[in-house]
């Protein structure tokens, strides 16, 4: 058996995961990134054609849907990670020159699900609520978890299972600046969760202001964050250790990535 031989069986062997939402007109997105996703079907099928063809146009914001946020997405006093100005030779009307999304090279990394809804006995978080760095410590001593620099930190809020209840699914919990301290202080790659925003999105931090998880992961530490993850798969099964598959597109100087990121497990 080649080597290629028996890395497929293996990999056919694996449990998958899915852990990316239907995108979908209507699908809820965050009121800065609407209308979020359309499709227009232009070409259509016809009777008395014989073969035909049908194909339609996609309109969709960067961040709308399940997503990667690059570097460039976040700024503060007009300076992004690792000092980089923003300026006119860096922010252009066709994107960014620098720490746009085609830098985010294929990610295959361990990842953990960091389920503080579990760990807090509880189906779904509260609306509003902010996960701490103590809830997600409870999260990994419960699932007896250990956390490695360069792993990928999924948190589960449980907010995905209502997905397809906008309204509700928007007032879902978020990460906390607290909560982002904790994590960057455990110097992941990324940081993924199940809801909107990552941060809950209408809280105003007093430090750091808005968004203020965005501002401790990406400005400041070069840490990559994904939403509106689907995690409840992974939750169900209780796994909460695997090997994370995420291909950002290489869209030049774009802000972040829509992404179909799944999960790969043997421990079924």
């Amino acid at each position: 058996m080649s080597g290629v031989d028996d890395l497929l069986e293996r990999l056919c062997a694996a449990t998958v995961f899915e852990l990316e939402h239907d995108r979908y007109i209507g699908a809820p997105i965050f009121s800065g990134h609407w209308p979020g996703f359309l499709y227009t079907l232009h070409r259509r099928h016809e009777p008395g054609l014989g073969r035909t063809s049908a194909s339609g146009t996609i309109t969709m914001a960067e961040h709308s849907g399940t997503h990667i946020d690059a570097l460039c997405h976040q700024a503060l006093e007009m300076e992004m990670f690792g000092g980089v100005s923003v300026d006119s030779s860096v922010q252009t009307p066709t994107g960014f020159t620098e720490l746009g999304a085609e830098q985010i090279g294929p990610i295959l990394r361990r990842g953990l699900l960091l389920d503080v809804a579990a760990a807090k006995g509880v189906d779904r978080l509260p609306a509003g609520y902010l996960v701490t760095g103590d809830d997600l410590q409870a999260a990994v001593d419960a699932q007896q978890l250990t956390v490695r620099p360069g792993d990928c930190l999924l948190v589960r809020t449980g907010t995905g299972a209502i997905f397809n209840d906008p309204e509700s699914y928007l007032e879902g919990a978020g990460v906390g600046a607290d909560g982002a301290r904790w994590l960057a202080a455990r110097e992941p790659f990324l940081c993924g969760a199940d809801n909107v925003a990552f941060d809950y999105h209408p809280n105003v931090d007093p430090e750091l202001g808005s968004l203020p998880s965005h501002t401790v992961l990406i400005i400041e530490a070069g840490i990559y964050i994904v939403e509106n993850l689907f995690l409840e798969g992974l939750a169900s099964a209780g796994c909460h250790e695997f090997v994370f598959v995420c291909l950002p597109m290489k869209l030049r100087g774009v802000t972040g990535s829509p992404v179909r990121p799944i999960a790969l497990s043997t421990n079924f």
